[in-house]
């Protein structure tokens, strides 16, 4: 799911803004765990544009495994998800 964000509307920078909703960074991306040994999370990759950022952001359920075939468990959209989109944006309109 992608939330999009006008620069104009962030009061503080990405880093701060995203520990602010409760993500802590990871990597190129940012994630907030929910269970314990780090699954499920949700994660967030995010894209700057010119005037926006655009968050993409999924739910992993659990660690990936990699092998003969590639899985990924990761959710991208249902109700999960867009409550987790609905709180961010709060965050930034309150």
């Amino acid at each position: 799911m992608q939330i999009n964000i006008k620069k104009s509307e962030m009061k503080t920078n990405m880093i701060s803004f995203m520990r602010s909703c409760g993500y802590a960074p990871f990597h190129d991306s940012y994630v907030h765990i929910l269970g314990t040994g780090g699954y499920p999370r949700f994660h967030i990759y995010i894209d700057d544009m010119e005037d926006k950022f655009v968050l993409n952001l999924h739910l992993d359920q659990k660690r990936p495994s990699y092998g003969k075939e590639t899985a990924h468990s990761g959710d991208y959209e249902g109700k999960v998800v867009e409550d987790e989109a609905d709180r961010i944006v709060d965050v930034i309109y309150g």
